[in-house]
């Protein structure tokens, strides 16, 4: 079977199509088969105020498409171009091998693989912001 597998611990919440679902007292799995299907999980929701670094509002532009407030066509140009912003900036391999990954996502329209990727990314950044204040 193809598609997406989440694995969701209890009390867990899911964004589905825009309804929000909550996961029962213990852990499953669901198999996402709906290609085009809006999914996000909202642990890994970020908030519009939390959108302050460059990897956030990257970030923050996948979470919309995943949350259906964007329209994957208008996202995607956007995103591309933060990816390649980004990539002038990180250029360990590590980082190298999460944007590559991430802009492989946006190209086959795997917006939910794009945002994990990204999200890897939010450490070193807040590593090398840091750095910067230091």
């Amino acid at each position: 079977m193809s598609g997406l597998v989440l694995k969701l611990g209890p009390r867990e919440r899911v964004l589905i199509n825009g309804a929000v679902i909550e996961n029962g007292d213990r852990r499953s799995r669901l198999n996402i088969i709906t290609p085009g299907a809006h999914i996000l999980r909202l642990r890994d929701a970020i908030h519009p105020d939390e959108v302050t670094t460059p990897v956030r509002r990257v970030c923050y532009i996948a979470q919309l498409v995943l949350s259906g407030d964007a329209a994957p066509q208008d996202a995607r140009p956007q995103l591309l171009r933060g990816i390649e912003q980004l990539s002038q900036a990180l250029r360990d391999p590590d980082s190298r091998a999460q944007l590559a990954a991430a802009t492989e996502a946006v190209l086959a329209s795997q917006y939910y693989q794009a945002l994990k990727a990204l999200r890897r990314l939010l450490p070193r950044e807040e590593r090398l912001l840091a750095q910067a204040r230091q």
